[in-house]
């Protein structure tokens, strides 16, 4: 489902003033250093807005970062309603989003096999 242009630049516009919130406003040490914002998605009605963050870090500072945000939503909503010309602002649900990990992996696994095949070339010749 296509969502509205609406809801496409709202999806735009909290992702840049959440990640300035985070990355100027937010002081607690619980935060990873290395925060991203992925992508943000808004319901229909803008009532609520799944943001996607990639923590780097293990899966434990990870999981403890999503903890974080997500109990620090209501500060990070309050600091959104002066940014943002909308009637609501939404409730926020943070969601690790461990793609950029994934990726990685793979290309890691991509790169032993290339070596691994170009090593058993170079023997049989």
């Amino acid at each position: 489902m296509q969502a509205s242009r609406r809801t496409e630049r709202i999806n735009v516009i909290l992702r840049r003033y959440i990640s300035e919130i985070i990355s100027r406003d937010m002081k607690d040490p619980r935060l990873a250093s290395l925060i991203t914002i992925i992508g943000v998605t808004v319901s229909k009605d803008i009532r609520h807005a799944r943001i996607f963050t990639s923590v780097m870090g293990d899966s434990a500072e990870s999981a403890q970062t999503i903890e974080t945000l997500n109990s620090a939503s209501g500060f990070i909503r309050q600091n959104l309603m002066p940014r943002l010309s909308t009637k609501n602002v939404p409730h926020l649900k943070f969601v690790l989003d461990d793609s950029i990990q994934r990726g990685n992996n793979l290309l890691g696994k991509i790169d032993t096999v290339i070596n691994n095949d170009s090593q058993s070339e170079g023997s049989y010749k």
